[in-house]
């Protein structure tokens, strides 16, 4: 049984609403260093709720105006969390990785190559640059990939060679569990899925260490064959929002790939990987409705497809940095029910090799699976 499916009601209310609420820190510093910027999910810190490490926001203006305080720790690492000034929980935040402590050989810091998220996670984004991003009348308008390079937190490509490197030290160094694997997008026809390949071939070769890659569905299908027979154990293709309405107004240019092609390789990539081995990212609150959501949820799932629903979170310097968070309340309506639809089809987080769905730090979806 894992930790979430131990968690009281009262826990996995709490989770849910600070990844709504966000959380203020009066010291920043403790624990691991919180991450701003970058690709996929950002502006967090890594909070432990009740034996659950969670990604948190704490670099939003959502954040900045939340309600939960977190104490600076004690000499044990504990702090208190307050909702105002009422206190109601005891958390704590993972230690910085002591990876981080490293650079290769040429001088590149461990953390520019790669970056531990929630308590064993390690995540890159291999390719630091994005077609998508490069017009920001087609660039997806959450999306923060180019502020972690221009402010010199990571560098444009790391090479299968680093990736390896980095990805051995944080296995025996920090007990990481499984990787992430992510990318911008190349004007190629691949989407990026050569890059991947060869990254987790590398990175295989020096550890025995479950990875998820992820990126748009390839123009063609072999690449899920290529993908799996480099060491990829699971694959995300990331829909973010589920109608084309949505789609074609917070990401146009991602848009002009066509929920139609997110289907038809969903079900050939599942037919490579296996049920629950291939997932989809979905932001709620860009605009899609609850039912919308879990229309496209009970799809997905159909097709053994793992839908990992998460909180939108404004992240600074992006054009959606003052769009409201969605509500605890919104996320308790969507997440209960797809939940349920889980179960029902036998899927489970703790069933994931590795990957986003299988971490499940960036929503509280797992600790409605029961």
């Amino acid at each position: 049984m894992s930790a979430s499916e131990n968690l009281s009601a009262a826990s996995r209310q709490l989770m849910t609403e600070l990844q709504s609420s966000g959380l203020r820190l009066v010291d920043p510093r403790a624990g691991a260093a919180s991450r701003r910027g970058g690709a996929g999910p950002s502006d967090h810190k890594a909070v432990t709720v009740d034996g659950v490490t969670i990604m948190v926001p704490v670099h939003t203006s959502t954040a900045w105006n939340s309600p939960f305080v977190a104490s600076q720790p004690d000499g044990g690492g504990i702090s208190t969390l307050s909702r105002g000034t009422i206190p109601i929980a005891n958390i704590s935040f993972p230690k910085a990785p002591r990876f981080y402590d490293l650079q290769t050989r040429d001088g590149v810091p461990y953390s520019h190559i790669a970056t531990l998220h929630s308590a064993d996670v390690l995540a890159t984004t291999v390719l630091q640059t994005c077609i998508r991003y490069e017009s920001r009348r087609k660039s997806c308008k959450f999306c923060a990939i180019g502020q972690s390079l221009a402010a010199g937190r990571t560098i444009a490509r790391k090479t299968p060679e680093q990736l390896a490197e980095v990805a051995r030290a944080a296995v025996q160094l920090d007990g990481v569990k499984h990787m992430v694997l992510t990318t911008g997008t190349p004007a190629t026809p691949d989407r990026g899925a050569q890059i991947l390949c060869d990254s987790a071939f590398a990175i295989k070769a020096a550890v025995d260490l479950p990875i998820q890659a992820q990126c748009e569905p390839p123009d063609d299908d072999i690449w899920f064959e290529r993908m799996k027979a480099s060491g990829i154990d699971t694959l995300g293709m990331h829909l973010e929002a589920v109608t084309p309405e949505v789609r074609e107004r917070i990401m146009p240019g991602k848009a002009s790939v066509p929920i139609a092609r997110y289907m038809t390789a969903f079900k050939a990539a599942v037919e490579v990987f296996g049920r629950a081995q291939v997932s989809t990212y979905i932001l709620a609150g860009l605009g899609d409705s609850a039912e919308a959501i879990l229309d496209m949820s009970r799809e997905l799932i159909a097709l053994g497809v793992y839908p990992f629903v998460v909180p939108f979170v404004p992240i600074s310097g992006t054009p959606l940095e003052d769009h409201p968070a969605p509500s605890p309340a919104f996320m308790r309506s969507v997440l209960a029910p797809l939940a349920a639809m889980l179960g029902d089809a036998g899927m489970r987080s703790t069933d994931i090799k590795a990957g986003c769905g299988k971490c499940g730090a960036c929503s509280s979806l797992s600790s409605y699976e029961v």
